[in-house]
């Protein structure tokens, strides 16, 4: 299997970065008209939004991950897929998207210094990214 390159990778995550930036933008409307009227301490407040937003990007990976890509993966033509080349489970995707969070910075260094170029976070969830040929429209 070819293993994208980091540079696409981080090109990747930028692009993903942007579009959860507005799914998470989107998505506190609700929250944080609902949460005004409880009168919580400005810390306390801001815990509650934090929480909501790590759960609300856990829920937006774990659903499209488990279909094996999101927008930005499709761009980039990249796909997520388990070792043994089927679709992620529930459970692994939720178990990627915790590793990931947990050690966001030591898997990408892991990435840099491993021949498969397989981040920490997959390996230790049973998953893989793969370049995917474009589909012809």
């Amino acid at each position: 299997m070819n293993t994208p390159s980091l540079p696409r990778r981080l090109a990747c995550l930028a692009y993903e970065a942007m579009l959860l930036v507005a799914v998470l933008f989107l998505a506190s409307f609700p929250f944080v008209s609902l949460t005004q009227s409880l009168l919580l301490p400005q810390e306390g407040f801001r815990l509650l939004v934090q929480a909501y937003w790590l759960l609300l990007a856990g829920g937006y990976f774990t659903l499209f991950w488990r279909r094996g890509q999101t927008l930005a993966m499709k761009t980039w033509h990249i796909r997520l897929e388990s070792t043994t080349g089927e679709r992620l489970t529930a459970r692994q995707a939720a178990k990627r998207y915790l590793l990931a969070c947990l050690l966001f910075p030591i898997s990408w260094g892991w990435v840099v210094f491993t021949p498969e170029r397989q981040s920490l976070h997959d390996r230790l969830a049973g998953s893989r990214l793969v370049i995917v040929s474009p589909s012809s429209r």
